[in-house]
């Protein structure tokens, strides 16, 4: 196989870095081999996250820093991916697995007439062709998709699929990306943004998270789930039937069309186990599951279960836990 150039993304918002963007490094220095791995920062003000991909074992990070790309726009990033693309001429555009990234992996894809590889769990060489292997049918099978080497390709990667990179040094060279603002058609402006609420828990990047499901009840009996999430230290995560309801914000469903994560420990509280919530969460460590129903699908993936009522057990469990802490 050639040396590779492999071109990665490295998202930002309000100038923070998106944790499923330093996955894409990893899976750029296996993809580049004996090639070159070059990281394109987007964002503004963004200088600090740039000096930390820099330590990351890439080969040169560009820097796209403008005050039009301080919330993503379709528009904006698209402009800057593109000239990042024609500075480069990457083989591989590697995306980020947020909602960002696959707006932006079949956009640009359809822009420049290639190809796109969307949801992607791994990537690989075989011989000159590219594989990507992504789950199909809600999870519950997975699919090998082959790329000739004609092809340029973008590819999204599907967040927790890899391994964030270990810092390294020395840090590598930063050097600006030159975009010209002017020549973006901003079709979509953005007005506001709705912030979390004060002290919510990056779930990516949570190692303990505990989830509510509709078996909960009602948008009150999540202040059990707040209860045991806090005893615990984790994040709280809701199931799409629950944000759905709006008992809780879309940033806390976990599941293929919410937030993909793999903590140490997944305690799904009232959760039943549709596949589509199974998709976002089975590469979690441990999980552990609380339901009334024993035939429930959640059980077959849990390292433990227990039946029974909810009500009963999470303050319980919330007592224990509190007492051992104060003890």
């Amino acid at each position: 196989m050639v040396a590779t150039h492999v071109l990665a993304v490295i998202e930002t918002s309000a100038g923070e870095l998106r944790p499923a963007s330093l996955e894409l490094i990893t899976v750029a220095r296996e993809l580049a081999e004996d090639g070159t791995v070059v990281a394109l920062v987007v964002g503004h003000a963004v200088g600090q996250v740039a000096a930390d991909i820099a330590t990351r074992g890439v080969n040169a990070v560009l820097v796209a820093d403008d005050a039009l790309l301080t919330r993503y726009t379709t528009d904006a990033w698209a402009h800057v991916i593109e000239t990042a693309v024609t500075e480069q001429q990457p083989r591989i555009v590697l995306l980020p697995g947020t909602t960002a990234g696959r707006d932006l992996g079949p956009y640009l894809a359809a822009r420049s007439g290639t190809t796109s590889l969307s949801d992607c769990i791994s990537l690989e060489w075989d011989g000159e062709d590219l594989l990507a292997r992504r789950p199909v049918y809600g999870g519950k099978m997975v699919a090998d998709v082959r790329l000739t080497p004609a092809h340029r390709a973008w590819a999204v990667v599907r967040a927790g699929a890899y391994a964030a990179p270990e810092a390294t040094s020395p840090p590598a060279a930063m050097l600006p990306l030159q975009i010209d603002p002017s020549r973006v058609r901003q079709r979509v402006r953005l007005k506001d943004v709705a912030e979390k609420r004060g002290g919510s828990v990056n779930l990516e990047m949570a190692e303990r998270i505990v989830t509510g499901g509709r078996g909960v009840g009602s948008p009150e009996g999540f202040a059990l789930i707040e209860q045991l999430a806090a005893a615990l230290g984790a994040g709280v995560g809701a199931t799409r039937a629950v944000t759905d309801a709006g008992w809780r914000p879309h940033h806390e469903q976990i599941g293929q069309t919410g937030r993909n994560v793999k903590p140490k420990l997944y305690l799904a509280v009232g959760v039943s186990g549709a596949v589509q919530h199974l998709a976002g969460m089975r590469g979690s460590d441990t999980i552990i599951a609380i339901n009334r129903d024993p035939d429930a699908p959640i059980f077959r993936l849990a390292a433990l279960g227990i039946v029974g009522d909810l009500n009963e057990i999470v303050p319980a469990l919330t007592r224990e836990l509190t007492k051992s802490q104060d003890g």
